[in-house]
């Protein structure tokens, strides 16, 4: 079992940042694939970012390319979310979720197994 445990929402105004954390404990080598995921009253919850922890590779969804960045700090099992420039619609509860294999594409809510209790972030104009 993976045990994700996120931080670092709060409440800021249109253009400004924030940055997420999430802390993974447990058998965390199942953990191969974390990524963050948000979800808006009324809305679906979409892909924001995913990283490989093994490579550190990442990917981002259209929405938030060239804003928000993914990272990773392996001695401490956290993956980071830094969100820049944020917009009113950007609002939501950020979740953090890990699987430890991954077939199709990185940013499909279903194929993660292991989540966290989620953030809120939330964007005034």
């Amino acid at each position: 079992q993976v045990q994700l445990v996120e931080s670092g929402g709060g409440s800021v105004q249109a253009g400004g940042s924030l940055r997420l954390s999430c802390a993974a404990s447990g058998d965390t080598s199942r953990a191969n694939y974390m990524a963050w995921f948000r979800q808006a009253p009324g809305k679906a919850r979409e892909g924001v970012a995913a990283i490989v922890t093994r490579d550190s590779s990442t990917y981002a969804a259209d929405s938030v390319k060239g804003r928000f960045t993914i990272s990773q700090d392996n001695a401490k099992n956290t993956v980071y979310l830094q969100m820049n420039s944020l917009k009113p619609e950007d609002t939501a509860m950020y979740y953090c979720a890990a699987v430890e294999y991954i077939r199709g594409y990185i940013l499909r809510e279903g194929l993660y197994k292991y989540w966290g209790q989620g953030t809120q972030v939330t964007v005034s104009s």
